[in-house]
């Protein structure tokens, strides 16, 4: 465990180093807050651009709080993930390809601790990000479009973030089999591209299909509950993680070995 925490110490000062703890928060701040914030003024945006005809009006329909909080998630869908996987990419990758991998594992570091270690600390600060991104969106929505329950948020971010742990640990399995970080990027992306665009198909014959947290996310915000589903939606999807991470460590280690 010392070893462990040894590794985990290193991997979030070498983040701290690389302004990590200061860039994807306020990435994730900034795409959090955008559509609720550009959605409540664009009648003000439009009015002010000049290019409409004079005494045009906008009719806009309000959202709900609710719906203004689930713009949040459209961003971070498409930008969060993006930014998650490449500043992933390169994390186990490029030290393979450098040669750092091996000077650090002539210590006495386990394959496990070194793969875990990475994940943990690349998590930590996901999470924390996301956390920071979607409490300042709740904050926006309840000043501009009415009050929404501290619950709703605390539920999506926990639900999200299930999901975004998914999509980390494809892109430690997609690290430990290249070495190439702009092609470890290239398949995380287009992974997870492929199992959003399955949903809708394979939800229809299974239930616990991962990317219907996102469906369970919209209805838990906007009807406070969820059904049975969702237990087994959030359990496949750890189940899956677990299997991928230590698909990873045992990958690692074989190809380590044999290098």
């Amino acid at each position: 465990m010392r070893q462990w925490m040894a590794l985990f110490q290193k991997e979030l000062l070498e983040n701290w180093r690389n302004f990590k703890w200061i860039w994807v928060p306020i990435t994730f701040i900034l795409l959090a807050v955008m559509d609720p914030i550009t959605t409540y003024y664009l009648p003000v945006i439009l009015e002010k651009s000049g290019e409409m005809p004079e005494g045009t009006t906008f009719n806009f329909p309000t959202p709900t709080p609710s719906e203004a909080f689930l713009l949040s998630f459209g961003q971070l869908n498409l930008l969060g993930v993006a930014v998650v996987l490449l500043m992933t990419m390169g994390i186990i990758a490029a030290e393979r390809k450098s040669g750092v991998t091996e000077l650090i594992l002539v210590k006495p570091v386990s394959y496990a601790a070194y793969i875990t270690a990475k994940w943990a600390s690349t998590l930590l600060l996901v999470l924390i990000s996301l956390f920071l991104g979607l409490v300042s969106s709740w904050y926006y929505v309840n000043i501009l479009y009415g009050e929404l329950a501290f619950s709703s948020m605390l539920g999506s971010f926990l639900l999200y973030s299930v999901w975004m742990m998914l999509v980390l640990t494809i892109s430690i399995f997609m690290n430990v089999f290249f070495k190439t970080p702009g092609l470890v990027g290239f398949l995380s992306i287009a992974v997870v591209i492929l199992i959003n665009s399955l949903s809708g198909l394979i939800s229809r014959f299974m239930d616990g299909y991962p990317a219907q947290i996102h469906t369970f996310i919209r209805t838990y915000v906007t009807n406070g509950t969820t059904n049975g589903d969702l237990w087994l939606t959030v359990a496949i999807t750890l189940l899956l993680i677990a299997v991928l991470l230590v698909s990873s460590i045992m990958l690692f280690r074989k190809k380590e070995l044999a290098a």
